[in-house]
């Protein structure tokens, strides 16, 4: 059993006495004991190797003392296994050598066998779960298969992923053999990690705010759908999509059991959008995080008043910043541990 089960009860919308705190890249940049490790070890090195994946993970943990752990990986590990090559390189972020162009280049991607290509996040998974000794529950998590799509097509990060987006428009039928690719993909994945011992997942729609309400439902939507669809009987399935406000109302009519938040929408707009019946997570602006710390736990405590303590998961609208400093990512923890309704 889980000693601090107050994630899990939020996911399922029980009652809690105040609303549980993780952070969307807690495992990461803003923490000097990371950054030894990103000194000795480069990028995929840390996801391959789980002794090192398993104690990014639990750092947090011991340091901002967060209610739930998410696995340290990246969503990019899908297309490796995909046979995508996947290079991160250092000022320019993901970085893939040979992106997808057309239907001949769709037909040479493959729906790979799970165990033998990421068998190392399994491994990851069975030893972070040691380190956690059962004290919070632990995230797994995929991105969205078109935010995959938008990497392996446009072939690096963009702000507007226009060759992505073209892509899709003048090749609608290989887009759409290459999100279900994706999509199939992601599955088997997300079984295996909920199989391996993970409590909950989130699929990261990072581009999904890229799309007009419209291509959303084409391109993003029915996609990520199949994935709660399939997860949901096995686990709790949070989905966040940045920048995706419009799709909000589909989103809360689906099986998913939380919807995260991104800072542009009000926690009054996504209650009203959602129908005020799922279990909502966010919405903090990141930046926020550098406001002097007092001003900082009023504001989360302003925050959680305008969701309401239950279903809810207070979290930031996207990942903490690199340099944000750690007393500060520590006390928008310690506000919401103080909060009295």
């Amino acid at each position: 059993m889980i000693k601090n089960d107050l994630f899990l009860k939020a996911l399922k919308g029980e009652e809690v006495s105040r609303p549980p705190v993780w952070m969307m890249r807690q495992a990461g940049r803003y923490l000097p004991e990371f950054m030894a490790l990103k000194e000795k070890y480069d990028f995929f090195t840390r996801c391959r190797t789980p002794e090192l994946a398993a104690e990014i993970t639990v750092q947090p943990i011991r340091i901002v003392k967060p209610d739930a752990a998410i696995l340290f990986s990246d969503i990019l590990v899908i297309p490796q296994a995909m046979n995508i090559e996947v290079e991160m390189k250092a000022g320019v972020g993901p970085w893939l050598p040979s992106p997808i162009r057309s239907a001949k280049d769709v037909d040479q991607v493959i729906v790979p066998d799970i165990d033998e290509t990421l068998g190392y996040v399994m491994d990851a998974i069975k030893l972070t779960k040691e380190m956690l000794n059962d004290e919070v529950p632990l995230i797994g998590f995929a991105g969205s298969p078109w935010t995959i799509l938008c990497y392996a097509v446009e072939g690096k990060g963009s702000k507007s992923f226009d060759t992505a987006k073209s892509f899709c428009f003048s090749q609608p039928e290989a887009a759409h053999q290459l999100l279900q690719k994706i999509t199939d993909t992601t599955i088997a994945y997300l079984k295996k990690k909920v199989a391996t011992g993970v409590n909950a997942v989130q699929v990261f729609d990072s581009w999904g705010g890229m799309l007009s309400p419209e291509d959303y439902q084409e391109f993003s939507w029915p996609y990520i759908n199949q994935i709660v669809e399939a997860l949901s009987p096995l686990t709790e399935v949070i989905v966040f999509g940045k920048g995706c406000w419009f799709a909000m109302d589909t989103m809360a009519k689906s099986k998913a059991s939380a919807l995260g938040v991104d800072w542009t929408c009000s926690p009054e707009t996504a209650r009203k959008l959602t129908g005020g019946n799922i279990t909502l997570q966010g919405n903090f602006d990141p930046s926020r995080l550098f406001t002097p710390i007092p001003q900082l736990k009023k504001m989360v405590h302003e925050m959680i008043d305008r969701f309401g303590k239950d279903k809810y998961v207070v979290n930031l609208g996207h990942g903490i910043l690199p340099t944000v400093p750690v007393d500060h990512a520590k006390a928008f923890i310690e506000a919401v541990k103080e909060y009295n309704s």
